[in-house]
């Protein structure tokens, strides 16, 4: 397996409003390259959020952030470097966390989730001690967590509205 050094690349999204942070574990090559989270025109991340506000699916980056932000909602990821094999989050190796104080000092957010167990995995090792807050595990939006259809990661994630 060959490894390659990540270095995070793109800032988190939230504004003195969010009340909910998403954390990812790190984004996958094809989000990398187009500098926006769940880029993988696969991943369901955006179909899910928007079925659960009843609006259309984002398609730029502006509108993803200003979905976001209309909602309360802060995304950015665990990791801010690490070695990985592709996209693999199974692979991910040599954490360096992101400064996640950087938000909840800023923001009042309520309750942190965890898009998929590596992301919860990661939080818990890295991030944990340091913050000070649990994280809510949902099922990861990845295409790679086939096993989960659309309408189920949905009623898994309508946490984020109550």
């Amino acid at each position: 397996m060959e490894y390659t050094h990540i270095v995070h690349g793109f800032p988190p999204v939230f504004d003195e409003h969010s009340r909910i942070l998403i954390l990812g574990s790190l984004p996958s090559v094809l989000s990398r390259k187009n500098q926006f989270y769940y880029g993988h025109p696969q991943n369901r991340f955006w179909k899910v959020l928007a079925r659960l506000w009843d609006a259309p699916v984002p398609e730029s980056i502006e509108e993803k952030k200003a979905f976001l932000l209309s909602h309360g909602i802060a995304l950015w990821d665990v990791v801010a470097e690490c070695d990985i094999a592709g996209s693999s989050d199974a692979s991910i190796r040599n954490v360096i966390p992101t400064d996640l104080p950087k938000i909840l000092d800023t923001c009042g957010i309520q309750t942190l989730y965890a898009n998929g167990a590596t992301a919860a995995k990661i939080y818990n090792r890295c991030q944990r001690e340091r913050t000070g807050r649990e994280i809510v595990t949902l099922p990861s939006t990845s295409p790679a967590n086939a096993a989960w259809s659309l309408d189920r990661l949905c009623d898994a994630w309508s946490v984020l509205c109550r």
